[in-house]
């Protein structure tokens, strides 16, 4: 023990007389006062002995700030990481700011799971401590759980608050801390900017702050048992089960070495489903936290990610193929078509699904008032569904990127006593009906499951219907993609420039043209700074945030584009589509025009050379 403190007083000595800057200095200070992780603890102290000022600056200024995603990082030591420490502070804020927001939270209690990644239940044990040290009771899961899972369970249990552990499909080393309100949704603004406010407010840690609760603590109950059966009786299944029981073709499923698979097995189950027509992935199928067979565990990276899958449904004559994220809240969809196999993209699967619920709700409810029916999507989403809606009846309604947009717009409608569908974003994200109000990678298993099984009736499977629908509803073809982005100026200068276009002008001044004045933009519209010359008053209806990039521009051709910065990983990405007429059926010629625009915008308002903008992997 005393050769220990002496260590500490060696550091704390060369902390004293070498470190270049009194604020990071203090940081250290009360890092090494507070942080109780001897792991943590002996990686800060270690940069000190070594005096190395920079990585300890990046790690320790720059704190992770609480955004309305919650909080997602590198793990590791320092304020600016995800570790021990960072959890115990951020939930202290939230403790602090729920007692203030809901002041029934000690009757309620809040709900808290966790992924298969490094840390995950750890780091839900200690935050549940947090809140039962305060006196409120907890649901902790005491396994790994769907992400949809903690919305649903907070609706069930009529919780103040849920949290789930994860970084979703990031890479190894990132962990992350999401958190739902009382409705069920994500949050929005401004819990956010009150959390991260209550976070600085409470950042020393409380007695017992590090210590896991004990698992026989009067207020901590695991509600696994009792979600876990109520969850797969409330899926929206419309088939007769004989239908179901009747698929004649296999599927393969993946979790993508995450939690989905359990979940899924009993959702194709629930649904009527032959178990031994789904084909399990079994290297992928266990939670691993190194994704030891994938680079980037997310079936949106497309056929880099599904290998294996490949591989299986070939060996075992799979037509499909579904795959999960880790922490199972998307799906991705794949089609065996002429001996090649078809990665259906979010848009396509969303209007599969938009398509199908409505039809399947219509059939249900025939008298349910169509003007009190929504279907909605974010805005960088396909426009299908709004094509749909309108030749349909039904309302739809466009939202900012994100589900915590979705989630509390169709929280609103619900309220109101109307009906929601079905709710989707391109990244493979779907909501069908309003159980869970988020995306949902385990019911969409079971509804796509219902799709395939009623399209294998009429001898037809997905991509024939969705030539069906583009022939009803018009062809909508869409070209999205990324470039990586590492240095956030870099991607602020690019966002500004595409502001200031003229040369010289000090007045926002858009591009009027694209692809060297081929094309006419007729709209303009910025989320970030709120102009939108498309009103009458300039003036974006949709919210504004300026603490990332969004602009959309509207072509004399049809074609929408918009540009924006992603809220979790270092990615700007681009959105396009050319939403042809029902009477226009050369679709080739409308593929390659929008092709040829992409191409040439991404070289005009990127720039990626010059820039040194990394594409998206292949």
């Amino acid at each position: 023990m005393c050769e220990v403190l002496c260590q500490l007083e060696a550091v704390k000595s060369t902390l004293t007389m070498s470190c270049p800057n009194l604020e990071l200095g203090l940081l250290i200070k009360n890092w090494q006062l507070w942080d109780n992780n001897k792991d943590t603890l002996q990686e800060i102290n270690t940069l000190v002995e070594k005096q190395e000022w920079e990585k300890l600056n990046k790690i320790m200024v720059k704190r992770l700030e609480f955004g309305t995603a919650g909080i997602r990082g590198r793990m590791g030591a320092g304020f600016g990481q995800m570790n021990d420490l960072v959890i115990i502070q951020v939930t202290q804020g939230l403790l602090a700011h729920l007692k203030i927001d809901d002041p029934e939270l000690s009757s309620k209690g809040v709900v808290f799971g966790y992924d298969g990644r490094y840390n995950s239940a750890r780091w839900a044990s200690l935050a549940a401590g947090v809140f039962l040290r305060a006196g409120v009771p907890v649901y902790l899961f005491q396994t790994t759980v769907p992400t949809p899972f903690i919305p649903f369970t907070v609706l069930q249990k009529r919780a103040a608050a849920g949290v789930m552990v994860t970084a979703s499909h990031n890479p190894k080393w990132d962990n992350g801390y999401k958190v739902y309100w009382g409705n069920g949704a994500q949050i929005l603004s401004p819990h956010d900017k009150n959390i991260q406010g209550a976070i600085l407010e409470n950042l020393e840690p409380q007695d017992g702050a590090f210590d896991v609760p004990d698992p026989n603590h009067e207020l901590l109950s695991n509600p696994w048992e009792e979600i876990n059966s109520k969850y797969f009786t409330k899926l929206p299944i419309y088939n007769e089960k004989k239908m179901n029981s009747s698929l004649q073709c296999s599927v393969v499923y993946t979790a993508m070495h995450g939690v989905g698979c359990p979940y899924v097995v009993q959702s194709w189950a629930a649904a009527g489903f032959d178990p031994k027509k789904l084909v399990i992935v079994e290297e992928q199928k266990d939670p691993d936290p190194e994704f030891s067979t994938v680079d980037f565990p997310n079936p949106e990276e497309g056929a880099s990610a599904l290998d294996l899958s490949f591989q299986k449904a070939d060996s075992c004559g799979a037509k499909y193929i579904l795959a999960n994220d880790p922490d199972a809240d998307r799906l991705g969809v794949a089609q065996k078509q002429n001996n090649a196999w078809k990665i259906l993209n979010g848009n396509e699967i969303g209007a599969l699904l938009g398509w199908w619920l409505l039809k399947c709700f219509k059939a249900k409810s025939p008298d349910y008032p169509l003007n009190k029916v929504h279907l909605l999507a974010s805005t960088v989403s396909s426009k299908i569904l709004n094509t749909i809606a309108k030749k349909e009846g039904v309302n739809f309604t466009e939202t900012l990127t994100g589900f915590k947009h979705m989630g509390n717009q169709s929280d609103k409608l619900l309220k109101a006593d109307d009906a929601v569908l079905f709710a989707y974003e391109e990244a493979i994200g779907f909501m069908c009906g309003t159980e869970v109000l988020d995306k949902d990678g385990v019911s969409a298993v079971a509804v796509i499951g219902e799709l395939i099984a009623y399209l294998e009736t009429k001898k037809m499977d997905l991509t024939d219907q969705l030539k069906n629908i583009y022939k009803n509803y018009g062809y909508h073809f869409t070209l999205n993609s990324y470039y990586l982005c590492y240095d956030p100026a870099v991607t602020d200068m690019i966002f500004e420039r595409i502001r200031h276009f003229s040369s010289g002008s000090e007045e926002a001044s858009y591009p009027s043209s694209v692809c060297g004045g081929k094309y006419k933009v007729v709209g303009v519209r910025d989320l970030t700074t709120g102009y939108d010359d498309t009103k009458a008053d300039k003036k974006a209806t949709l919210p504004v945030s300026k603490s990332s990039h969004m602009i959309t521009f509207w072509l004399d051709n049809g074609v929408v584009i918009t540009l924006r910065t992603s809220g979790t990983e270092p990615k700007i990405k681009y959105y396009t589509e050319f939403c042809a007429p029902p009477e226009n059926d050369d679709w080739k010629a409308v593929e390659t025009e929008l092709a040829e625009i992409v191409k040439q915008v991404v070289q005009e308002l990127f720039q990626p050379d010059l820039n040194k903008l990394t594409p998206k992997p292949l």
